[in-house]
């Protein structure tokens, strides 16, 4: 079951406490026989609501006094002493998610065909998932249990979902009052905290795009370096997801963004030092532009939004391929490669291919892009992410060569399945040669070291 986040009440139904999932052997945990089941309630008085919550409680302290609900209902408690920096050895549950109580136009949850995973229309809001994984939340119902914890707990940075600053705008694309789409006091305390934060425009054409976007982007900037970066990333429509009130992203309308918001980002650079406003690799893609060098980027803020991805693979694959330029001597393949394919997003298959075709000039490999229509979503959806195992298996007849290589990121973080729940080892079985999945990251040095056979092990095992 999940928290539901309302205003003005909160319904609260987790039980109290966090239970402990696995106890590391010969650790502190061990000796005072906690076992998985059991629940810790309080550390030195202080409720506990999550590991979040325990790892706070218990950092620092090296006298602790920890109230335990054994898993047959027995209260224990535990005086413990340890170096500051010795574990205790515990492992806990996964947060749940507190969800979304807005009604966003253009929510990908809503996009979902009703045959997806069951946790793909989990709509979370939750701020301690923004800390710990860059998930975005809108702020627009977090509590002042909430903000003083992101506060205390110094949960930063986290990641806001403001999408136009002008509250007639930003309340109509989430679909609540104005009251509730103000979140500028909200922010304003977290910054005043020092809580870093990224933010993020989901651009909708002919709502929040032209001098909207101009005036987010401002607005935004004037809270430099509080707000130290904010990305523009484009709608996506699949065709569930088919609301008169959203207007398609054509390329066209990117080449457009990307003009006029190459002035902005020039003004920002010479008067913040930092581009700022990072738009989604996705727009230069659509609008057939290169992305940005390198420098555009800076240290990557919010390269997991897609905002240079595209540049880090790139300039990665073309340092290895200077390096094959530099080497003397007759062309070597390297050990364990004959040829083979990479199955990749519509979207990234036209830069891949260029990239694959100069390492196969250099290096003496027959490697085929192959891009992978979405037939799951459809729409425009593109790009390697939300592919699934049907997809693959309907471009499998493009395979050529030895082995067949997808992206990791079209399966679930922490288990091998994907987005239509089939599970990567039943799609190894319908291909007719070896099927890895792997980082495309880590493409260039696995074609460095040469081998993906040699692989195996780190690349065919996902999860």
């Amino acid at each position: 079951m999940y928290e539901f986040a309302v205003t003005p009440a909160v319904t609260q139904i987790r039980r109290r406490g966090v239970v402990i999932t696995e106890v590391a052997p010969e650790s502190i945990g061990a000796e005072f026989e906690l076992e998985a089941g059991d629940r810790v309630m309080r550390v030195n008085g202080r409720v506990v609501r999550d590991y979040l919550d325990f790892r706070f409680q218990t950092a620092g302290e090296d006298e602790l006094v920890i109230d335990v609900r054994k898993a047959g209902g027995e209260d224990w408690e535990l005086n413990i002493e340890r170096d500051e920096a010795e574990e205790l050895g515990l492992s806990f549950e996964q947060i749940v998610p507190r969800q979304c109580a807005n009604e966003c136009l253009f929510c990908f949850c809503k996009g979902n065909p009703e045959s997806a995973r069951p946790s793909l229309f989990v709509r979370d809001e939750d701020v301690r998932l923004s800390f710990l994984y860059g998930n975005y939340t809108t702020l627009t119902s977090i509590t002042d249990d909430e903000m003083r914890r992101v506060v205390e707990q110094r949960l930063t940075p986290q990641y806001v979902s403001v999408h136009a600053t002008d509250l007639d705008v930003r309340a109509y694309l989430l679909g609540i009052d104005q009251e509730r789409a103000d979140i500028s006091e909200k922010m304003r305390r977290m910054l005043d905290a020092g809580i870093e934060i990224h933010a993020q425009v989901v651009l909708c054409p002919k709502i929040n795009d032209r001098d909207i976007l101009r005036r987010t982007i401002y607005d935004l900037a004037e809270l430099h370096p509080g707000v130290s970066s904010v990305a523009i990333v484009p709608l996506g429509l699949t065709r569930y997801l088919n609301d008169e009130r959203l207007t398609p992203v054509t390329p066209e309308f990117c080449r457009h963004t990307i003009d006029e918001v190459s002035i902005i980002q020039k003004d920002l650079r010479a008067r913040l030092g930092t581009t700022f406003a990072f738009l989604g690799d996705e727009i230069y893609l659509k609008a057939g532009q290169d992305v940005p060098s390198r420098k555009h980027y800076g240290d990557y803020p919010q390269i997991e939004d897609g905002i240079g991805m595209v540049r880090s693979f790139t300039n990665e694959f073309e340092a290895l391929v200077r390096k094959l330029k530099r080497e003397s001597g007759a062309v070597a393949r390297p050990v364990g490669w004959i040829e083979g394919t990479i199955m990749t997003g519509t979207l990234f298959a036209p830069e891949l291919s260029k990239l694959i075709d100069h390492f196969n000039q250099r290096s003496g490999t027959r490697l085929n892009v192959v891009p992978v229509a979405n037939q799951y979503f459809g729409g425009d959806v593109s790009v390697a992410g939300l592919l699934t195992g049907g997809d693959f298996l309907a471009a499998r007849s493009r395979v050529t060569g030895d082995f067949a290589i997808i992206p990791r990121v079209a399966l679930k973080s922490d288990e091998p399945i994907m987005l239509d729940g089939m599970r990567f080892e039943d799609l190894q079985r319908q291909f007719d040669v070896p099927l890895y999945a792997f980082d495309f990251s880590s493409l260039a040095s696995l074609l460095a070291n040469g081998s993906i056979a040699g692989t195996q092990r780190e690349i065919g095992e996902p999860g």
